[in-house]
Formats: structure tokens, sequence, C-alpha cells
């Protein structure tokens, strides 16, 4: 419930504009419900890594904080420095540390090493993308690739293993990386804003859905834009 602007100052920079920032906790960005847009195209304009995110940290708010859910690049890159800020390192490295050395996940990385670019898909052609070159084995999002490629929004990369060991510990659940407790504040559905299917950071069955019919109320789970996606029943 810690306002972002504890931790993240810049995200208040005038509050005397719009007060409603001084409104926005940490759980609105986990559950998309801050009042950030979606998306926006920030590395049209900004060209390092500083300038992209302090134009993230002031992009203005399109709704009141609490009111509408609504899936938010934005809303994350701000989360990814506050956890940055707070455990004093790098997003990769703390995820390297924390979830996939305890976990054995030798295959999940950000900005992968040149030699394993050859067995990873391509997501897109030179002709659409900003970059103007086949783009295989580097982050899509141009924000991200922007970011350096290490960003909480994209640019991890995993192997269909990996993806299942980390899906066997939220089921086991939590063991050795969470505790129970976490695994199901995260993965239950807020009651906030109405008709939201969001948890913390995680997505939950709705109709119509990537999710598909099968899954149990009790399922969560995650799109991804370049077309991955994992999905989780601890009932079935």
């Amino acid at each position: 419930e810690a306002p972002v602007s504890a931790i993240v100052p810049e995200f208040i920079h005038d509050a005397a504009k719009d007060p409603r920032r001084q409104e926005v906790t940490l759980r609105m960005l986990l559950s998309h419900s801050s009042g950030l847009p979606a998306y926006e195209k920030l590395f049209l304009k900004f060209r390092t890594r500083n300038e992209l995110l302090q134009a993230a940290f002031t992009t203005p708010l399109t709704a009141n904080p609490a009111t509408r859910a609504e899936y938010s690049d934005i809303g994350f890159i701000i989360l990814g420095t506050a956890l940055e800020r707070l455990a004093d390192e790098s997003l990769d490295r703390f995820c390297q540390r924390e979830i996939f050395a305890p976990l054995a996940m030798t295959n999940t990385t950000f900005n992968p090493p040149t030699e394993l670019r050859a067995k990873i898909p391509p997501t897109a052609d030179e002709r659409c993308t900003f970059r103007q070159r086949v783009i295989q084995g580097e982050v899509h999002d141009e924000n991200a690739s922007i970011l350096g490629g290490v960003a909480p929004q994209a640019g991890l990369f995993s192997t269909a293993k990996d993806v299942a060991t980390f899906a066997q510990a939220m089921l086991n659940p939590g063991h050795p990386i969470f505790r129970p407790e976490a695994v199901a504040l995260f993965t239950r559905r807020e009651p906030a804003p109405p008709a939201t299917t969001r948890a913390l950071g995680w997505d939950t069955p709705s109709i119509p859905s990537q999710s598909g019919k099968y899954f149990s109320p009790d399922s969560f789970g995650h799109l991804g834009y370049t077309g991955t996606s994992l999905w989780i029943d601890p009932t079935r």
C-alpha cells in the first residue's frame, strides 16, 4: 500500500499540477489500476535509458487511480525502478539471485549471449521495426530496447522447461523462492476496480480470454506480446 512517490519521488515532480499522483500505490501498479496509460512510444523521443525513465516517471495519468484496470507498460517500468531502488541492485541481477539461480533456471536471462541467438525465434523483420533489422535474440519492445534490454515489462528470454520449473514452484506453493502466503496474495483476483480480472502482477481467467475456457476460477497467468503465454491452474 506504500505510495509510489515514497520510493520514486520523481513520480510526483509536479504534484500541484495533478495531485492524484500522490494517491498511486505500488499495489495499483501491480494490479494495473494506477490510471497510467497502457503504452507510450517513448523510444521515438528519448534515446538513453535515463531519459526514457524520466519520461515514464512523468507520463500523465489518463484515469483516476483505482477506477480503471488497464494493463500498463508505463506502470511496470516505474515499478521496476522501485524494485531496483529497494533492492539496491539492477533488475537482472536481482532476478538471477532471487529466482533463476535458486530454481536452476539456467536458460533464463535478459540479453542472451550471441552464441544463443540463433536458437531463438525472430520476432520481427527489418520492415516492421524501429531498429530496421531482424529482431532475433534481443528484446522486441522498443522502449525496453532503449532501457538496455533489461526491463520489467519486456526482455526476459527463457525455455519451456525453465518456465515449467517456475510454474511448478508456484504450485509448490512458492517453495523455495516465495512464502505460500505471498503466492496466495499475488494470485488472488483484486476486488477493485469493479470487474477487474487482475491479480498482483498476474491476470485471471475472463470471457473471452487467451486463457481459453477450461481453466478453473483459481487459475492465474499472463500473456506476452510476442505470443508467449503462461497459465497455471492450482485446482487441476
